[in-house]
C-alpha cells in the first residue's frame, strides 16, 4: 500500500508531555513531506492553536480542529464548519452547572468559560489552555448560561473537566439522556468533550479525502486518545501511540513507541523508509 497522507493528534502524540516539540520529530515530518505525503493535523485543539503547531511545521494545507467541528487552512476560508447551536449550548451548560466541572465553550474564535472555585493545577491547566495563541481570546464568567444567550454563543465544541470521575459519569450520563445524538468523547482524565451530531475526527477525515482525492486505505492516522480512536480505526494504517490507553492500542494496527520517546519520529522512519515519492509508482 502507497500511503498518500499523514494524519497526526497534537496533545500526547506530537508533542511531549512537556508540550515541546522534538527536533526529530520536525525533522521526519520534512522527511515524509519530500515523499510527496501530505501531512495534515487532527486536534481538539481550537484552530489558532492547531494552525500554530501547523506553522511550526511549516504545514500550510488544511487541518482539523476542534474535534472535526473545524476544517480550514485559514481561519477566514474553512471548507467545513459546525457549530452548536446557542439554544443546545444553553441547554446543555445548565445541566452542567449543578454539577462541579470546569466548562470551556471553544469556538475558531475565542473561547468563554465558567469561573470555579478551586485553584489547583488542573484548573490551571484548562483555563490557560495548552498552546493558546496570545491572539486567542479566552473569558470567564460567572453566570456561562446566561452568558451563552446574551453573547449568542455557537460553539464547534464543549470541553468540560471534572475534579472526580464519579461526577463526570453522571453528568454524561445525564447529557446523553437529553442530547443521545450528539457526540462525546475525551482526550484527557476525567473529561469529556461534546460536538454536533457526526462531528468527529474520523468523518472530518473522511470529507478532507473526499476533497484530495486521497481514500481512506491510503491514510496513516496516529493518536492517543480516545477522540482519536475512530479515525485510528478508519485509516488504512491506524497506529496508537504508546502512552495510549489500552482500548486505543486495541484499535490501531501498529503501536509506536510513547510522545516522549520519539513515537512519531520512529513511527514515520518505519512506516515511510521504502516508499517511493508519490507520484513515481
Amino acid at each position: 500500500m502507497i500511503y498518500r497522507m499523514l494524519v497526526l493528534d497534537i496533545d500526547g502524540t506530537l508533542l511531549r508531555s512537556n508540550f515541546r516539540m522534538d527536533k526529530e520529530t520536525r525533522g521526519a515530518i520534512d522527511y515524509v513531506r519530500k515523499k510527496g505525503v501530505y501531512v495534515t493535523l487532527a486536534s481538539g485543539r481550537n484552530f489558532p492553536s492547531t494552525k500554530k503547531v501547523a506553522k511550526a511545521l511549516k504545514l500550510d494545507g488544511y487541518l482539523i480542529s476542534q474535534n472535526g467541528g473545524f476544517i480550514a487552512a485559514n481561519q477566514d476560508e474553512p471548507f467545513f464548519e459546525s457549530h452548536i447551536s446557542r439554544e443546545d449550548t444553553n441547554k446543555m451548560v445548565s445541566i452542567l452547572e449543578n454539577y462541579n466541572c470546569h466548562i470551556r465553550l471553544v469556538h475558531e474564535r475565542f473561547s468563554v468559560g465558567n469561573q470555579v472555585q478551586q485553584k489547583n493545577q488542573l484548573v490551571a491547566r484548562l483555563t490557560l489552555g495548552a498552546g493558546d495563541p496570545l491572539f486567542y481570546p479566552v473569558t470567564f464568567t460567572e453566570n456561562l448560561s446566561h452568558h451563552v444567550l446574551e453573547k449568542e454563543i455557537t460553539p464547534s465544541k464543549i470541553d468540560v473537566q471534572f475534579f472526580e470521575e464519579r461526577e463526570r459519569r453522571s453528568a454524561e450520563q445525564h447529557l446523553k439522556n437529553h442530547f443521545a445524538n450528539f457526540e462525546y468523547t475525551s482526550s484527557t482524565k476525567c473529561n469529556f468533550e461534546i460536538t454536533s451530531p457526526n462531528v468527529t475526527k474520523a468523518n472530518a477525515l473522511r470529507m478532507l479525502g473526499l476533497k484530495l482525492d486521497i481514500a481512506p486505505e491510503e491514510m496513516v492516522a496516529v493518536g492517543d486518545s480516545h477522540n482519536d480512536r475512530e479515525m485510528i480505526e478508519m485509516a488504512g494504517l491506524g497506529v496508537a501511540m504508546g502512552n495510549a490507553p489500552d482500548d486505543v492500542k486495541h484499535a490501531a494496527s501498529w503501536i509506536t513507541r510513547t510522545n516522549d520517546q520519539l513515537g512519531v519520529p520512529y513511527m514515520i522512519k518505519e512506516v515511510f523508509r521504502k516508499q517511493l515519492r508519490v507520484g513515481l509508482y
